[in-house]
């Protein structure tokens, strides 16, 4: 009896000091990533590095040689809600993934599509952006064709490498040719240029190169292929940030400042004259 009311003791004890500790440790793990996350490093610096790739109407450059577009706006504003500056740092898309792992910013605004595959390596925030991809093809050369004979491989794609569009090319079209390029205005090009029978891409672009080349370029289809969201993206390991992130961008929504923002770029050319045709 004695053994077992020293084990019990024992045991009590044991009870007692797990229960002083755990919130101790508890406290000092949430310090340490509170430490480590990229908001602390952001508010220490004074300084928001988002790094991007130059897309219409996402982010592109004005006459003068600016950065504007929707990712812009959204950087801005983000920084300035923050209390920081901010420093964009243009990306060529291919890199644009290992650069933010290498340190290179803290995080990618530049309307990455949120799919499983990068979720592998980093995460997302909840979506900023909603969009949808559409076909542009060049019309003499595809003309009466229907979707099912794109898929031959006699029809010959361009897309940017590394984006969405290329995959959505590669999965619904398998038997086509793909010719990969590291920029969306290449891509259109081959089309223009009639080396390449069509191309895709998020809308409104699609619809901005059918009205600037009327005579050459079509929409043939009314429909889009692959709708989903675009996240930022940061590294994996910070609930901190991406905790911040999905709270800025819910209130975003609920004020309306995104909608207004995306309805700008994205469903009129209000802006078409501070950029180079």
């Amino acid at each position: 009896m004695t053994i077992t009311r020293r084990l019990f003791g024992a045991a009590v004890g044991a009870a007692m000091a797990a229960g002083v500790a755990l919130p101790a440790v508890a406290q000092s793990a949430s310090q340490a990533l509170t430490s480590d996350s990229v908001i602390t490093t952001i508010q220490e610096e004074g300084v928001i590095r988002i790094g991007l790739s130059l897309f219409v109407p996402w982010s592109m450059r004005d006459l003068n040689g600016d950065l504007i577009g929707y990712e812009l706006d959204v950087g801005r504003q983000l920084a300035e809600d923050m209390g920081v500056e901010v420093e964009f740092v243009p990306t060529a898309w291919d890199g644009i993934i290992p650069s933010l792992l290498a340190g290179n910013f803290d995080v990618i605004i530049s309307g990455m599509s949120i799919t499983p595959q990068r979720n592998l390596t980093i995460n997302f925030s909840d979506p900023y952006s909603y969009a949808g991809i559409a076909l542009l093809a060049n019309t003499a050369m595809t003309e009466g064709m229907s979707l099912e004979d794109y898929n031959s491989p006699d029809i010959v794609f361009a897309a940017r490498r590394g984006a969405v569009p290329a995959t959505v090319i590669s999965d619904t079209f398998p038997q086509a040719q793909l010719l990969l390029f590291d920029e969306d205005s290449a891509a259109v090009q081959e089309v223009l240029n009639g080396t390449a029978h069509a191309t895709m891409a998020q809308q409104p672009q699609p619809n901005r190169e059918v009205n600037r080349h009327p005579d050459v370029l079509s929409v043939p289809f009314d429909m889009l292929f692959s709708p989903r969201g675009a996240g930022f993206a940061l590294r994996r390991g910070d609930p901190d940030a991406l905790n911040f992130f999905n709270n800025w961008i819910a209130q975003q929504w609920r004020s309306g400042w995104l909608e207004e923002r995306h309805d700008y770029w994205f469903a009129s050319e209000d802006w078409a004259d501070q950029v180079p045709e």
